[in-house]
């Protein structure tokens, strides 16, 4: 489906283009140091737009708090 790879290219894109075009990596072991702290900001302090400038994380628990 068409529509399923929007969010996941979206996030290739941000990675790409924020985080690994900036750096040149000296070994695999920074670049995956580097990656999963950019992944970290990402998906916890990240703000978004399209989420009322909130970042997922704060979205998420938002809502499992809603929920429960």
């Amino acid at each position: 489906r068409a529509l399923d790879n929007v969010f996941i290219e979206r996030l290739w894109r941000s990675l790409k283009y924020e985080e690994v075009y900036l750096h040149g990596y000296r070994d695999g072991f920074e670049a995956a140091d580097s990656i999963g702290h950019y992944l970290e900001f990402y998906n916890n302090e990240r703000p978004y737009q399209g989420l009322g400038d909130r970042a997922p994380y704060e979205v998420y628990t938002s809502l499992a708090w809603a929920n429960a």
